[in-house]
């Protein structure tokens, strides 16, 4: 079974050169793994957050590198409680954190007769594993638009969607 490395492994804000081309000869990343935030928009998508009195801001404190499963779990937290209190419509949800960088490793065989199966670090680009989204200090990763009287719920909803996510926040309001 495939198992996550752990999030230190991945935490630090390094740039490898990552070139994909639609010319798969052209390309070092010879494919990307599929998408695992599944939305970025939800709610009342119609009127989207100018027909909301209210806008809520996700904001990190740290930077760092936020994995899609911790991306999709947040976005999943939220969005439960606030389709239940408000339903499908009641609101606007938005994740503005997109996870574009390509995480690789270079698996080492361990083990009897490792020797024969692996190259070492020679040569060792690595094979992608997932997507991040690089996020910055002061970056906003979710945002939530509500009526004026829903405040406390909307502070709720992102409490829990950054209680998913390994970087420090804090919410504010938009201006």
């Amino acid at each position: 079974m495939a198992k996550l490395r752990k999030w230190v492994a991945y935490r630090k804000i390094e740039r490898s050169y990552t070139r994909y081309s639609k010319v798969r000869g052209k390309a070092f990343v010879k494919s990307r793994p599929g998408k695992k935030v599944i939305k970025f928009d939800m709610g009342d998508l119609k009127g989207g957050q100018d027909q909301f009195d209210l806008t809520l801001q996700l904001i990190s404190k740290d930077a760092a590198q936020i994995r899609t499963n911790a991306i999709e779990a947040a976005r999943i937290s939220a969005l439960k409680l606030l389709e239940k209190t408000f339903g499908r419509q009641g609101f606007y949800f938005r994740i503005q954190a997109v996870p574009h960088h390509a995480i690789r490793e270079n698996p080492l065989a361990a083990g009897a007769g490792a020797d024969r199966l692996s190259t070492g670090m020679k040569h060792s680009f690595g094979k992608i594993i997932g997507t991040a989204a690089q996020v910055e200090e002061g970056k906003v990763l979710m945002s939530v638009s509500l009526p004026k009287e829903s405040e406390a719920v909307a502070r709720t909803a992102l409490k829990r969607a950054s209680q998913k996510l390994p970087v420090r926040i804090t919410i504010q309001k938009a201006n």
